[in-house]
């Protein structure tokens, strides 16, 4: 994976309210500034939703599983019943995932 290095650097002077202020926005959004700054300046909207990160990691650690079972199932040593219903449910939780982050 071939990573972008961030070379360029924007000095901008403002008064140390507004410096305040947008980093408190910043760190309500969960972000840097510099990351809260650039999303806000290419007018793209900043979304949270609550208890994602939990989500995420569970669904990641379901994934994990998902796999070791179906590399068990493919090496033999493993008899996997109802295998569609597992991956049926996977796949359905996903999508409700990429639904509740979807942005309009």
């Amino acid at each position: 994976m071939k990573r972008n290095k961030k070379s360029a650097i924007v000095t901008a002077r403002m008064m140390p309210e507004v410096k305040q202020r947008l980093q408190e926005r910043a760190r309500d959004a969960g972000m840097t500034l510099t990351q809260y700054l650039i999303i806000c300046g290419l007018g793209q909207e900043i979304v949270r939703a609550e208890g994602l990160d939990a989500l995420l990691s569970e669904l990641k650690a379901q994934g994990r599983n998902l796999n070791r079972l179906t590399t068990l199932a493919n090496m033999g040593r493993l008899t996997v019943l109802r295998g569609d219903e597992l991956v049926d449910g996977y796949t359905a939780l996903c999508e409700q995932v990429s639904r509740l982050t979807e942005v309009d």
